[in-house]
């Protein structure tokens, strides 16, 4: 990855990073396989986090995107299987496309309701979720946004949800119940 090719660090090395208030975008895979990597602190300076940038941290276990941090390239934490718990505050705009895909061990996330769509795969193979809430705001679910969360055992699309994407809860072989509302047209 660009970081630890950067420091000379070997990609397991690093164990902490804090993003300081002066930094305002983490760019396109700058920690991506950092293994050891096990505590992120990221400043309200940060505006934007690029294409998998912690993709395959896979010590990481909870992660708090402040509400300065408004759009997130794809892939961001594709691949953390350590992550159990994300915090996005209010203020964020965008999740990105298969930003947490295949993160097994997921948990707990909050969607905040500065949120107005959930992209393509967001949630992709989050298999630890077992519920979710799903904010008014929202009024896309893309494609993909469930596939493969197989703890999922029920789910409520709020009124404020016009489109669902294809495939969106393919293999959620856990779930027993999905309330669609009436706003939904396709």
């Amino acid at each position: 990855n660009d970081w630890c090719k950067i420091t000379g660090l070997k990609n397991q090395d690093a164990t902490e990073i804090v993003i300081p208030n002066y930094v305002t975008n983490i760019g396109d895979n700058a920690f991506n396989g950092c293994t050891g990597l096990t505590s992120v602190t990221i400043s309200n300076g940060v505006t934007s986090i690029g294409y998998r940038a912690f993709e395959g941290c896979i010590g990481l276990t909870l992660i708090t995107l402040p509400n300065s941090v408004t759009s997130l390239g794809s892939s961001v934490f594709k691949k953390c299987t350590g992550l159990t718990s994300v915090i996005v505050e209010e203020g964020t705009t965008t999740l990105g496309v298969s930003t947490f895909y295949d993160c097994s061990r997921l948990v707990s996330i909050n969607i905040p309701n500065s949120i107005t769509e959930l992209e393509y795969g967001v949630l992709f193979g989050c298999s630890g979720l077992t519920s979710i809430t799903i904010p008014d705001s929202v009024t896309s679910i893309g494609g993909m946004v469930f596939r493969n969360c197989t703890g999922l055992t029920s789910v409520t699309i709020p009124n404020s949800v016009a489109s669902i994407g294809n495939s969106a809860f393919y293999d959620c072989t856990g779930l027993t119940s999905v309330t669609i509302p009436n706003s939904v047209t396709s």
